[in-house]
């Protein structure tokens, strides 16, 4: 296990958010770079109250995590994806250097790839970044009533919103793969998804929210190595975006209009007596329910389509 110092704001939200993450076995809340010594008679307590009145220490999540589920590069991407990096001393409603946003390490070869991070994220953000990044200088564990606050006081302030901690519950269980197609806009390798040569009746949900999206019906051997269908059980339930990412090939972007996930793209190759579309969908970013799994499933009025 591989242990990273994260501050983003409040500690209750942020702690909360990487419970989700999977391959983030542990996390702790606590207090961290601020002085050494605050109080005289022990020098390794750090208290709230102290902190409230501006003790320039950070409210900080010791995230403790598998690197072979989810590297470090990877986790900061899902930390940034909560704070606002060019805030300084604020995130969400909470004022104050408690409350800056900070990448620290204890681990001196984590440098290279914090460094790295915060470089990609400052070319994808207008203005300059105010994450501090640096070795641990102290940490502190919060008083225990702080720990996992939110999953005792469910109504607790969280600054996270309330979609973004729904996405992160739901994603929370994926594969590393599925995660990186889903949510990265990564693509599986060809010939590799286990759902490119399945012609079961059925129905095929986003993984991550479960919604509808194509029924065996529509789907046909492409042999492209991906799951191909020729249309969406319905056009309401797919999002369309361009795509230039790959110099010189325009494509176009399949996402789910509900959970926003990354399916994979449309193509005009496909059958002409289909419509002439093919849905071209990475086997990580959907589930398949067969026929008679519908009804328990909660989709049986969709068996119609299906049959």
């Amino acid at each position: 296990m591989n242990d990273i110092y994260l501050a983003g704001g409040c500690f209750w939200g942020l702690q909360q958010y990487l419970d989700q993450v999977r391959g983030v076995n542990k996390t702790v809340v606590g207090y961290a770079n601020g002085p050494d010594a605050l109080n005289q008679d022990d020098t390794s307590t750090v208290t709230y109250e102290q902190v409230c009145a501006s003790s320039g220490h950070a409210e900080v999540v010791k995230a403790t995590y598998d690197p072979s589920v989810i590297t470090l590069a990877q986790l900061l991407d899902r930390f940034f994806e909560v704070i606002d990096p060019v805030a300084v001393n604020q995130q969400g409603h909470d004022n104050g250097v408690q409350y800056r946003t900070g990448i620290w390490w204890t681990d001196a070869t984590d440098a290279p790839t914090v460094q790295t991070a915060l470089r990609a994220l400052q070319a994808r953000t207008t203005g300059p970044l105010a994450i501090e990044s640096g070795p641990l200088l102290n940490f502190c564990p919060a008083e225990d009533y702080h720990q996992h606050y939110l999953d005792q006081n469910p109504q607790g302030y969280c600054h996270i919103s309330p979609v973004v901690m729904a996405k992160a519950r739901a994603t929370g269980h994926l594969t590393g793969l599925e995660y990186a197609v889903t949510q990265q806009s990564d693509t599986e390798e060809p010939f590799t998804g286990p759902l490119d040569h399945e012609f079961a009746p059925g129905i095929y949900v986003d993984i991550v929210s479960g919604e509808p999206l194509f029924v065996s019906a529509d789907k046909y051997d492409s042999g492209c190595g991906w799951p191909a269908f020729s249309r969406p059980i319905d056009d309401t339930m797919l999002t369309e975006l361009d795509d230039d990412t790959i110099p010189g090939r325009h494509r176009t972007e399949v996402r789910s209009a509900g959970a926003d996930s990354h399916l994979g793209h449309v193509f005009t190759d496909g059958p002409a007596d289909r419509g002439g579309l093919r849905y071209c969908i990475n086997s990580a970013a959907i589930r398949f329910v067969p026929l008679e799994a519908m009804d328990d499933a909660g989709y049986g009025h969709y068996k119609s389509l299906v049959n």
